[in-house]
């Protein structure tokens, strides 16, 4: 049942708002038919579908390297898993905050930020997202073709003995080709095959996990060995100092869903479905793997005298070949799970808002899936000092400021009413200044000062000098993503009030 509203747009009694025909000029600068609103009728996953889409985003190789990398920097598995829980149960919080736009309006991220940034402006966060995304595409697409080429020589033998092209096995470049083709080919599809596949790979996935914790417990000689491995840092000054900036990281690891989870949540059938779907979706099947991914990983060094932390290195210990055959399904599902539904479909989104009339969605997978292979990878994933602590705790920073302001204007500026068609034309609410609303950037390279000025890193192990890049802000830079998004967020509701951007801005070409 719909209701017309004195916009002119209909507006659905359960709170979703849809445009009327006609409503949005067809300006090639700024639309395109991938970034309208989806109609309400196309608006349909339903709770299991946002839950099956977290399962198969969280149970992946990266999350897994991030949960028992905990445990080769010392802490125990008790310690590794309350780290990953209250990360993500804190980034749960504007998870849900900027979901709400998806399933009421319709309407992507990028678009989304046009409320806040402007119509140009918001091409700023799209672009660092994209950016982002790109680059955890190609880590991601390392690491699952990497891990095809490990099992494939453990069952044939002789793959790793291969000629080699820019210091990497032949064989390995095929499989990574391989696999970055299989990727785009799935988003080629479009998100409807996303959703199908995303239903049966989340099951999958945790089989193949709890198939990995009773080989390495049968090794160990059951779970006692697995729990009784100690904590290197304790629970007193050892430990905070890499508990915080640890924190940091595993909230980072899901910042950038924070920001473009309305991809996704415009295709909600209701909040209910996008509230309790994530809720039930996302901090507990992480939690649920970071415990799986730590009891394995002190169970390989009750077996093994050190932790294994890569499960492809941990699976390829094994001689049987059923189980090296069952490993290699398994890491295929779980990487394509994350990486296509990750970090393709909001580079995609992204991509079409910088030029709307140049790239759509599927010109825009294609661009990540090629910037996402020259941008060397595997050096990021090198140690968990680097995984942790440099990529994801600057990224986190970056991105925790570009939250802030979303949320900031979405709930506490416009409490959540927006002009939807307004957000596609150039004389609409939102063109602010030539486009670009100074209050949005000016709190972002405040938060964002702040949030990763004082980047540091221990001598020989990071890219920055050890005293930070603005030495005064170092002691700022293990919060980095919540510095962020309490900056911005504070800086830019301040200013909305005081002037008269949020209530009427320049509406000139």
């Amino acid at each position: 049942m719909t209701a017309t509203s004195p916009a002119g747009r209909p507006a659905i009694t359960d709170g979703r708002v849809e445009l009327a025909p006609g409503t949005v000029p067809a300006d090639p600068r700024f639309v395109n038919d991938d970034l309208l609103p989806v109609p309400v009728e196309r608006r349909r996953w339903t709770t299991y579908n946002f839950t099956a889409l977290w399962v198969g985003m969280a149970h992946n190789i990266p999350s897994w390297m991030l949960a028992s990398g905990l445990v080769a920097l010392g802490m125990d598995w008790k310690q590794a898993v309350l780290t990953i829980a209250l990360a993500n149960v804190i980034v749960l919080l504007p998870m849900l905050l900027t979901g709400h736009a998806g399933p009421k309006y319709g309407i992507p991220f990028p678009v989304l930020a046009r409320a806040s940034f402007g119509l140009r402006g918001a091409n700023l966060p799209a672009l660092i997202r994209a950016g982002v995304a790109c680059a955890w595409f190609g880590i991601q697409t390392w690491i699952g073709g990497q891990g095809v080429f490990v099992l494939l020589d453990k069952v044939f033998g002789g793959w790793s003995e291969a000629s080699r092209i820019g210091g990497q096995p032949w064989t390995l470049w095929l499989c990574f080709v391989l696999f970055w083709a299989l990727e785009l080919a799935i988003i080629h599809r479009g998100m409807e095959a996303l959703r199908r596949f995303e239903n049966w790979a989340a099951p999958f996935v945790i089989v193949g996990a709890l198939v990995l914790l009773v080989w390495v417990s049968a090794k160990a000689g059951g779970l006692g060995p697995l729990l009784d491995q100690p904590s290197k840092l304790g629970w007193g000054a050892d430990f905070w100092p890499v508990f915080f900036p640890s924190l940091m990281g595993m909230i980072a690891f899901w910042a950038t869903l924070s920001l473009n989870i309305p991809d996704f949540t415009r295709f909600g059938a209701g909040q209910r479905a996008q509230v309790w779907g994530q809720t039930l979706g996302l901090p507990t099947t992480m939690t649920l793997f970071a415990l799986l991914s730590v009891l394995v990983t002190s169970g390989s060094q009750a077996v093994y005298g050190a932790p294994v932390w890569d499960p492809v290195v941990l699976a390829a210990r094994t001689d049987n070949v059923f189980g090296l055959l069952f490993a290699l399904v398994t890491v295929l599902v779980a990487t394509l799970s994350v990486n296509i539904a990750a970090n393709v479909v909001s580079p995609a989104y992204d991509l079409a808002h910088l030029a709307p009339k140049l790239i759509g969605f599927r010109t825009g997978a294609l661009i990540t899936g090629v910037v996402g292979v020259v941008i060397m990878p595997w050096k990021l994933t090198a140690t968990p000092e680097l995984y942790i602590f440099t990529w994801l705790g600057l990224v986190g920073g970056l991105l925790g400021t570009v939250a802030g302001i979303l949320i900031a204007d979405y709930w506490l500026v416009r409490r959540t009413v927006l002009d939807l068609a307004g957000l596609y034309r150039a004389d609409g609410p939102y063109w602010y200044r030539g486009g670009w609303n100074p209050v949005a950037v000016l709190a972002f390279a405040v938060g964002g000062v702040l949030a990763v000025g004082g980047s540091h890193s221990a001598p020989g192990t990071g890219p920055f000098p050890e005293d930070g890049l603005i030495p005064f802000l170092e002691p700022l830079a293990d919060y980095g993503w919540a510095v962020g998004l309490a900056a911005s967020l504070l800086l830019y509701t301040a200013l909305m009030r005081r002037g008269t951007a949020a209530r009427s801005p320049v509406r000139s070409r």
